[in-house]
């Protein structure tokens, strides 16, 4: 329950680089030297002690790392583990999933969702938006849902060149 409390006054006091990882280390996030924790992330609240960041890291403000994807209750022996290594920048509104090492001096893009591990140095992020198709009736009150989905019009893509 008191580990429970840390992480939600974690998650919005200030103190980024003092305040927020020291209640992290207080629930059990394995957490080094100089590192800035932003305001409004989550940590695992139900396996905290899987989760470990290295040193001089940044871990952008909404980003969630979580460390068990399982219903029901606690289990005791989660084997699941998330370690961000030393030197790794992670941008705002990041997902970081169960089972991920992130390689030292990495720097992960904004709104990324990381399911697989990240090699040492590596700039990591998400494709590049763009278009999916077309809406012929918009997405407000005025018409239902139905009509939106009944106007929508896909996009052809154009095929990736084969090297």
């Amino acid at each position: 329950m008191i580990r429970r409390i840390f992480a939600k006054l974690a998650f919005f006091l200030p103190g980024g680089g003092t305040v927020r990882p020291g209640l992290h280390r207080m629930r059990g996030v394995k957490i080094a030297r100089n590192v800035w924790i932003s305001q409004y992330v989550y940590i695992d609240e139900i396996h905290p002690e899987g989760v470990s960041i290295g040193e001089n890291c940044t871990i952008g403000m909404r980003t969630s790392i979580i460390n068990h994807l399982y219903w029901g209750p606690r289990r005791k022996d989660n084997p699941s583990k998330v370690v961000i290594e030393d030197d790794v920048f992670v941008g705002p509104h990041c997902v970081i999933l169960p089972n991920v090492r992130i390689g030292s001096g990495s720097i992960i893009q904004a709104g990324s969702v990381v399911q697989r591990n990240v090699p040492p140095g590596t700039l990591w992020g998400p494709q590049p938006a763009g278009p999916l198709g077309k809406a012929s009736v918009p997405l407000t009150p005025q018409h239902s849902y139905e009509e939106f989905v009944a106007g929508l019009r896909p996009l052809r893509r154009p095929r990736k060149k084969e090297s």
